[in-house]
């Protein structure tokens, strides 16, 4: 091989392994322009996106070749760059990929029993107090509730709200609830319903109850749908997601950003097309497996 051959493979080795570099981190940040794409059961739109970095960079290398190496260093510093920031940095990319590759694979279809609705007689004047009760401490018009939710909605996941939109908010919100919410048992025989804005002044604290008239009002004030289930010794609230197409993209959304949370897939209930999932304080990620299926009242809000 001549020495003229020699470098021409040379460098044609090199610039083609910097194209190969830069597609590496190119395919996320392209990702995260690119809605939700889910035929069947898989999430394709990370493909895509590796597809459109691999002909984006194979057109520099094509016609604009000199800039190949520019365009490694600018993406490349951006990384570097971000990692020192708190923007989109090495972690956040291999955990794209992680998420939107591997987590797809794990799904498991985790749809919950039909809600089973008892409702003995002995229960009847125990439960309609129970539920005015609480219907009454849902105000997601309190200005505090309102400003605690728009607080917490944008603290988390906001870079994903180009790609998922509004859903991020709900669960930034939930995320931040759910990590700061402390148990706080009510008097023995005496049960009292705190207001959302009690919870928020009191340092996050409260039963069961509490935190369902909390997540609801404060989801309530960022535009979510809502409902209560009230079992036998439980309360817990359901975010409501919409039809099949709606559910897919959050079960996507959750797949994704709550990956570090032991995530094993999505509970969630279907009841005529209409998708909800379990927002229980128990639960470590939107979807967390049911406490129970049998319940005595269902209040959406």
């Amino acid at each position: 091989m001549s020495e003229k051959n020699t470098h021409f493979f040379a460098r044609s080795l090199v610039l083609n392994t910097i194209g190969l570099l830069t597609i590496l981190p190119l395919a996320p940040l392209i990702n995260r322009f690119i809605p939700p794409v889910i035929i069947g059961y898989w999430n394709v739109d990370l493909l895509i996106s590796i597809i459109a970095a691999f002909f984006l960079v194979r057109a520099i290398l094509w016609i604009f070749r000199p800039l190949i190496i520019p365009a490694f260093i600018l993406i490349a510093g951006f990384v570097v760059y971000s990692q020192f920031t708190e923007g989109y940095n090495l972690g956040n990319m291999i955990l794209d990929y992680k998420n939107l590759v591997v987590k797809s694979w794990d799904i498991r279809d985790n749809k919950e029993k039909d809600l089973y609705l008892i409702k003995p007689d002995i229960f009847d004047t125990g439960v309609e107090k129970a539920v005015k009760g609480l219907k009454s401490k849902i105000n997601p018009r309190d200005s505090v509730t309102r400003n605690f939710a728009v607080k917490h909605s944008i603290q988390y996941f906001d870079d994903y709200h180009k790609k998922y939109g509004p859903k991020v908010r709900y669960l930034s919100l939930f995320k931040y609830i759910n990590n700061n919410f402390k148990y706080v048992a009510d008097p023995n025989r005496d049960e009292y319903f705190a207001s959302a804005r009690e919870t928020i002044e009191n340092g996050m604290g409260g039963d069961c109850d509490d935190h369902t008239i909390m997540m609801i009002s404060a989801l309530k004030a960022i535009g979510a749908k809502c409902r209560m289930v009230l079992t036998e010794n439980h309360v817990y609230p359901e975010l409501y997601c919409g039809d099949k197409k709606n559910f897919t993209e959050m079960q996507e959304a959750i797949t994704h950003l709550f990956a570090a949370e032991n995530f094993t897939g999505l509970y969630y209930r279907e009841e005529g097309g209409n998708f909800w999932i379990n927002l229980d304080y128990t639960a470590r990620h939107p979807g967390g497996p049911y406490v129970d299926n049998k319940a005595y009242a269902i209040v959406e809000f």
